[in-house]
């Protein structure tokens, strides 16, 4: 049973507005990410720019902001010398400063405002684009296993939901939603997605299907890819589970690893809010690329609707 009911039934009540991506606006205000820690260095070394990120977002007409845990795990901060206490201290700092930030920001016209706990896949902490594969060769016992006291750690901090994102394979989802049986919080599962499939190749249909009787789900979707690969897979997710659907692409640019910079032009833009929301999204944002500008850009979409 879902223990504190404000953000379902925020939801229930109209779409909400989700972030863009923490990397590019901490990145815009002049910090180096090139870590393999990522955002979640920052957690660390410089809270007040996490918080600063988060207003950001808020100001843009957000009403969730999804934490910088998702590069934070017990063994990445292990591997920079964090000992164990001091990295569960730093999880789930990453509530309570996404809350501080949803306190520090006037106005919203009086919407309330939620924290999402950021889960990522265990390919991020690997930090070698593995979360853009899946099929890291673990069965779905040790996936389990690797993220079990990453969520305790942040259910026990509070979020108004879990961030399941970036889920690149169906197994590890599989591994996720056996936690999060039973936690008492609200979560949202969300793939990374290909062409119509999961990037470790598995069909949406198949993958959606794992959400679809798991009570404590009251969203499934996709992140983290082109938006013209989220346009099918709202439907999809939609048709499959009967549940809310939450999208939140990428703005459509590639990544040139060997260059180290991205390319080609955006595809995101507002214009596309209307199709999802119609094919039944009710959490909308962006991912990498995506700032401010494009989050008030999808508040204002879904305010003139």
């Amino acid at each position: 049973m879902i223990r504190n009911t404000a953000f379902t039934e925020a939801l229930a009540a109209a779409p909400l507005v989700l972030d863009g991506g923490m990397s590019n606006q901490l990145e815009a205000a002049g910090h180096d990410l090139s870590d393999e820690l990522w955002s979640a260095r920052l957690l660390a070394e410089d809270p007040a720019a996490i918080v600063a990120a988060h207003r950001a977002y808020y100001a843009a007409g957000a009403d969730v902001a999804i934490t910088a845990s998702y590069q934070a795990t017990f063994e990445g901060f292990a591997r920079h010398g964090v000992g164990r206490e001091r990295a569960g201290e730093l999880i789930a700092s990453s509530v309570r400063l996404a809350r501080e930030a949803a306190g520090a920001e006037p106005g919203n016209g009086g919407r309330p405002r939620f924290v999402a706990a950021s889960v990522g896949p265990y390919g991020a902490m690997l930090a070698d684009g593995s979360e853009y594969r899946g099929r890291y060769g673990l069965s779905v016992g040790e996936l389990e296993a690797f993220h079990r006291p990453r969520l305790e750690v942040l259910v026990e901090a509070g979020p108004d939901v879990l961030a399941l994102e970036t889920v690149p394979d169906a197994d590890e989802a599989a591994a996720l939603l056996r936690i999060v049986r039973g936690a008492g919080v609200p979560v949202w599962l969300s793939y990374s997605v290909a062409e119509g499939r999961t990037r470790a190749g598995q069909p949406l249909e198949e993958a959606f299907a794992l959400a679809a009787d798991v009570d404590e789900v009251v969203a499934v979707g996709v992140n983290c890819c082109a938006p013209e690969d989220a346009d099918e897979a709202v439907r999809v997710a939609a048709r499959v589970t009967g549940k809310p659907v939450v999208v939140y692409p990428n703005s459509g640019e590639r990544w040139d690893a060997v260059a180290r910079r991205w390319r080609g032009e955006s595809t995101f833009g507002a214009e596309r809010v209307g199709g999802w929301c119609a094919a039944g999204a009710r959490l909308i944002g962006g991912c990498c690329r995506v700032g401010p500008d494009g989050v008030s850009a999808i508040a204002e979409t879904l305010t003139s609707r």
